[in-house]
């Protein structure tokens, strides 16, 4: 699926992050999100790579990434760590700033990497995500019967990782096939790339520590950020899928605006895997953005 793109990947804090570049032009980094790896950028990558240096990376603890074992406050896996993980990633490239689309769980580590580190992105872009403060304080009966893995997650090992390793397939269809979409955005090159990561049982521990993290580390940051005033400050766009659960339960540009004075954005006709639902309704609307 990226054939044309070289190895990018990189040992920092002693974690190997997994990650391909192509194209030419301004650095343009790509974060997938839960329980995926950067194969969902692959319906949208030849296109921005006509456009951009294209760096499309798995998050530690998932894909190719590493996977620690998870430190006891989770703070390993926490999206200050995650994110400061791409920065330094794109540093050994010698891209000092860039512009940044995260879905999902991507989609959190990069507003987490627009507070921390505000000189090294130049555009955000997120793609159905609404902020982890609302969404946890916010939670209702509809959000949690949907998200329902994101209470799941995050119970003490090894009980769900247990539950996971015991069928990986069976994980994944009730997770990236329950939404509105089913199975059908997912090619099975996708799939099977999605599916051969999702086996390693390293995988199952790195995907709970990331949620583990959200509930716990990642809210005492967000909630600091808050109350400091310190916010987004770069040119920041929210897409989300019209049918998907953010967009129902929440309203993303309004939570949003509590980080970014300056946050524009709208939902799209589709679900939840915007890059492999709609890719080209995505690339209509964050290209124009991007070059600006």
């Amino acid at each position: 699926m990226f054939d044309n793109y070289a190895d990018a990947s990189a040992t920092v804090d002693g974690v190997r992050i997994n990650a391909v570049k192509g194209g030419c032009g301004p650095a343009l980094l790509l974060l997938h999100g839960h329980p995926q790896t950067h194969a969902i950028w692959h319906k949208v990558a030849p296109e921005l790579a006509r456009h951009f240096t294209v760096v499309a990376a798995d998050l530690r603890g998932y894909g190719d990434s590493g996977k620690p074992q998870g430190a006891g406050d989770h703070s390993n896996y926490s999206k200050r760590r995650m994110a400061l993980d791409q920065v330094e990633l794109m540093r050994r490239h010698g891209y000092d700033s860039f512009a940044l689309i995260g879905h999902d769980r991507g989609g959190r580590v990069a507003a987490r990497m627009a507070i921390d580190h505000p000189d090294a992105v130049t555009r955000l872009v997120t793609l159905d995500v609404a902020p982890t403060v609302a969404m946890y304080e916010q939670t209702s009966f509809d959000f949690a019967h949907a998200y329902w893995h994101w209470f799941f997650l995050v119970r003490p090992a090894p009980f769900p990782e247990t539950l996971i390793r015991a069928d990986p397939d069976l994980y994944l269809k009730q997770t990236i096939g329950a939404r509105s979409a089913g199975l059908k955005p997912f090619t099975p090159e996708a799939y099977a790339e999605y599916l051969r990561c999702l086996s390693d049982p390293a995988t199952a521990h790195g995907i709970c520590e990331d949620y583990r993290a959200s509930i716990t580390i990642d809210l005492e940051h967000d909630r600091d950020d808050l109350a400091a005033g310190r916010r987004i400050a770069c040119p920041f766009l929210a897409l989300w899928g019209a049918d998907g659960v953010v967009g129902k339960c929440f309203d993303p540009l309004a939570e949003w605006r509590k980080w970014s004075a300056g946050v524009q954005g709208s939902a799209l006709p589709c679900g939840h895997y915007i890059p492999e639902e709609a890719p080209q309704l995505l690339l209509a609307r964050v290209l124009p953005f991007l070059q600006r």
